[in-house]
């Protein structure tokens, strides 16, 4: 028989085993998950500047609204879309501009907005064909963007305001910096973040890819993103955090100056030292830690020393609530007894007394006859006062 001591250390190096087996079971099942979940592809800013390229003329049928800086032209089944999306892009620049304290998209945006991603085709430019993957695009160089009514893939979660957002913080970014070069990891990343898209989806793979050791380096982002369906909403998610790490309450001015001296022409890595104190590696070094301890307390929830510790308060619990219950019960059983004999006795006080006989029934003569005789089945007679049996 096993000792208290014994079953105790047995049952935790098996729930140990068991959690970790779990945790990376469920880890890998979440992550292939979330990167279908999230519609999110790479590249949907494209560099064009070492391309000829030539913006087509809107096909037939389509109409513009125009708001000087920034014109939306639609098909007219489209046409409901004009004014809400000149609307998002009024108040988006008032946002965007608070942000970064520069006066951006002043420069004329023009935004053409398909029926499905097959139309888009015919409203990109010549010699910059439109991704086939992405819900919008945005071309900085011509101040163009492109966005899809539909979904690019049948039930695919697709939001034309926020795709616009997305596409539209490209082209405030670049004006911001002026142009020059920044890594791929802080454009998307500031995009994502401006957008607000998905912040559950993006949550999820952070905490998976934290949990399971899979993060992906910071220098791996600076140029491409990965294009399997892992990786994809893992770097959207990774640079989103890492911007959201930048742009902390505390740390809004020294994001200011990081964009002020990018804009400038420093190198980024000049201009983020000089910003933070800090260079690439040693942001992505604290921005892992700083994940760690968001995210930590899911793995420590896991572990076998607090499940065993969680095991038995969950059964003082369970005994506690038993014990209640049992009182629970008796109490009501002891109030619905009392109920009954208080209706008892309620139904006796009202119940009437049985009424006397009628005084005529008093009045009545008795009959003499004894009732032996009158149940006798031999006839009788009576002569002068006797009675006489017949024979």
């Amino acid at each position: 028989m096993f000792s208290a001591v014994v079953y105790r250390r047995w049952f935790t190096t098996f729930v140990r085993r068991w959690s970790a087996l779990s945790r990376a079971v469920f880890a890998a099942s979440l992550l292939l998950w979330s990167s279908a979940a999230l519609a999110l592809t790479p590249a949907d800013a494209p560099d064009t500047s070492n391309r000829t390229i030539e913006l087509q003329p809107l096909p037939d049928g389509f109409g513009v609204a125009d708001a000087k800086w920034v014109k939306v032209a639609t098909p007219a089944s489209l046409e409901r879309w004009r004014e809400p999306l000149l609307q998002e892009a009024r108040q988006f620049r008032e946002e965007v501009r608070a942000r970064l304290a520069i006066p951006v998209l002043e420069q004329p945006v023009e935004v053409r907005l398909a029926e499905n991603a097959g139309a888009m085709t015919k409203l990109a430019p010549v010699g910059a064909p439109y991704p086939s993957y992405a819900a919008g695009v945005a071309y900085g160089r011509l101040r163009l963007i492109l966005l899809t009514n539909e979904p690019v893939h049948p039930g695919e979660a697709h939001d034309v305001r926020t795709t616009f957002r997305h596409e539209l913080a490209h082209l405030a970014l670049r004006d911001a910096v002026d142009g020059n070069p920044i890594p791929l990891w802080f454009n998307e990343g500031l995009a994502v973040h401006l957008s607000r898209e998905d912040a559950f989806a993006r949550t999820r793979s952070l905490w998976t890819a934290s949990v399971s050791g899979n993060l992906l380096p910071l220098s791996a982002l600076e140029n491409h993103f990965p294009r399997d369906s892992v990786g994809v909403p893992l770097a959207y998610a990774q640079s989103a955090d890492i911007v959201r790490y930048l742009l902390r309450t505390e740390d809004q001015e020294r994001f200011r100056l990081l964009v002020s001296r990018l804009r400038r022409g420093q190198a980024f890595d000049r201009a983020l030292y000089d910003a933070y104190g800090m260079d690439a590696y040693n942001l992505e070094q604290n921005w892992r830690r700083d994940v760690e301890s968001r995210f930590s307390f899911w793995p420590a929830l896991l572990s076998g020393t607090v499940l065993w510790t969680a095991a038995v308060v969950l059964v003082t619990l369970a005994w506690r609530r038993k014990r209640t219950k049992q009182r629970e019960t008796l109490a009501r059983w002891a109030k619905e007894e009392a109920r009954e004999e208080a209706a008892r006795v309620q139904r006796l006080i009202e119940t009437p007394a049985p009424k006397p006989p009628p005084p005529w029934m008093h009045d009545r003569p008795s009959d003499p006859t004894p009732s032996s005789r009158r149940d006798s089945p031999v006839p009788k007679v009576q002569h002068e006062g006797d009675w006489h049996t017949l024979h």
